[in-house]
């Protein structure tokens, strides 16, 4: 019988502060809700701002912070797709 990992290894979690391949990820959310935080980090504009929207959506407060430290909130999504 195989055990319940099929011998994979469990993915390791980096420190949050690149991607695979080493990279800075450019974009990250943070989204809050009563005791409630998740952050989240992509290089993709499209992508993280997607997903701003949908939890957002959800009665989130979301914030997306670009590489240079600037602060998004949901009515300025649009503009940061737009740079």
């Amino acid at each position: 019988m195989l055990p319940a990992n099929c011998r994979q290894s469990p993915l390791s979690r980096g420190t949050g502060q690149g991607n695979a391949r080493g990279c800075a990820l450019a974009y990250k959310m943070i989204a809050e809700r009563d005791n409630a935080k998740y952050s989240f980090a992509r290089e993709s504009r499209l992508l993280i701002v997607a997903k701003a929207k949908v939890w957002a959506s959800e009665g989130w407060r979301v914030v997306i912070t670009d590489q240079d430290g600037k602060a998004y909130a949901p009515p300025e999504f649009d503009q940061l797709l737009a740079a």
